[in-house]
């Protein structure tokens, strides 16, 4: 087995608070939410009636308009964010081996719009009128299959969906791809689209969901005492992996380089994380010691940080267990405070802004922070954004089922 180093060169994203990583950036960095009142449906019958929505979503700067009709909303977000990043890249792929180059898009759902609007179809007009699209558009590995199809890549494609987690599983297996030698580029990350009747009612049934509807942009709380729930978000997260030695013969910009990753899972409960944390506590440690680091050597942490009570009072838990003394002084924030919760597209679009974050010394706030819950009480950036000398940084993300996943990336080392 190979021991390559693996790096990122390319981003993309498109989210509630901006279609492109600049927009995207700058936007957290202000503070500015995306959270709205649902317009995709009428909501007013649902207990939640907000979300994190791309409004007026056009696929055409990216997906012509023939191939945008065959795709789901979810498939649509992450073609656009891994066109963009394959972009960002600047890889020529006629100069490239396609087959070295392989996709890895994660999605816990996946065409959810495109299930509801057949089963619409179906009930009202019988079988004669569900659509021939409706398997291709439903299917989670459509969007890692439209990638590999759009540019051309003959690579290892696949698609994880391990809830909340499938993109941050995504990209860790995605780096292990690269690392073993079985190809030289991975685009990896997640997409979701589950604003939808049936996607809002299941989580709104489960008592998941904030019901601040009067204001919506400070419905989302991690870690505040006044939580009651989290925000639905949708969008996608993509980045570009590559063999270092690849990336540093074509003067390929580095945003920084994969050290560690680690994978676990609760075996406690279907949708509670378990109350010690456990699962939590196993993958951070997991990442930390296939980066040969210690919790000392972490300057920043992009929390799962739901805004739901339980999480965030056990990825608190878990992270002063792992951290011990350094628990105190490392900055943890969440980016789902702005976007919402993107579901199996979180741990991409997190990725992104972790990286960039890496790349420009500077981390977005956590932001609706302003009652002290004494379960959750570390530094969670509450005043904006701040500068921080970054040297390694952790991204984590925790799905139904028990799934964890953690990833560290750092600076770029000689």
């Amino acid at each position: 087995m190979l021991d390559r180093r693996v790096v990122v060169t390319g981003l993309g994203v498109i989210s509630p608070v901006g279609l492109d990583t600049e927009s995207f950036f700058a936007s957290l960095l202000a503070g500015k939410s995306g959270i709205r009142r649902i317009t995709l449906f009428d909501a007013s019958e649902f207990t939640s009636q907000i979300a994190g929505e791309i409004s007026n979503f056009d696929p055409t700067p990216w997906i012509d308009k023939r191939t945008a009709q065959r795709l789901d909303r979810f498939c649509l977000f992450g073609l656009a964010a891994a066109i963009q990043a394959l972009r960002d890249s600047g890889l020529d792929l006629e100069k490239e081996d396609r087959g070295r180059i392989g996709t890895l898009i994660g999605t816990g759902i996946g065409g959810l719009w495109e299930i509801e609007e057949q089963f619409q179809r179906i009930t009202k007009g019988g079988p004669r009128k569900v659509s021939p699209f409706l398997v291709p558009k439903m299917m989670p590995n459509a969007c890692a299959g439209q990638v590999s199809i759009h540019f051309g890549l003959e690579g290892p494609s696949t698609s994880i969906s391990t809830a909340c987690a499938s993109a941050t599983h995504s990209i860790g297996e995605a780096c292990l791809t690269v690392k073993r030698g079985d190809a030289d580029l991975m685009v990896a990350g997640g997409a979701e689209s589950t604003i939808t009747p049936l996607g809002m009612g299941g989580f709104c049934s489960a008592k998941a969901l904030s019901r601040r509807n009067d204001e919506p942009e400070r419905a989302s709380r991690p870690f505040d005492a006044e939580r009651d729930g989290f925000v639905m978000g949708e969008g996608s997260g993509v980045i570009v992996l590559e063999e270092y030695e690849h990336a540093r013969s074509r003067g390929a910009h580095i945003y920084g380089e994969f050290l560690g990753y680690g994978a676990s899972t609760d075996a406690s409960h279907i949708t509670a994380p378990h109350p010690e944390g456990r699962g939590a506590i196993r993958s951070m440690l997991e990442a930390l010691a296939d980066a040969g680091l210690g919790p000392e050597d972490v300057s920043y942490v992009n929390a799962h940080g739901t805004s739901t009570e339980l999480n965030d009072a056990v990825e608190s838990v878990a992270i002063k267990n792992v951290f011990g003394d350094a628990a105190k002084r490392v900055p943890v924030s969440s980016t789902k405070s702005m976007v919402g919760h993107l579901l199996g597209a979180s741990g991409g679009v997190e990725m992104v802004a972790t990286l960039m974050s890496l790349e420009r010394g500077v981390i977005h706030q956590t932001a609706n922070y302003e009652h002290p819950d004494p379960r959750c009480d570390l530094d969670y950036v509450p005043e904006g954004p701040r500068e921080v000398d970054l040297g390694n940084v952790m991204s984590n993300s925790f799905g139904f089922g028990g799934h964890n996943a953690t990833l560290i990336f750092g600076k770029l080392r000689d």
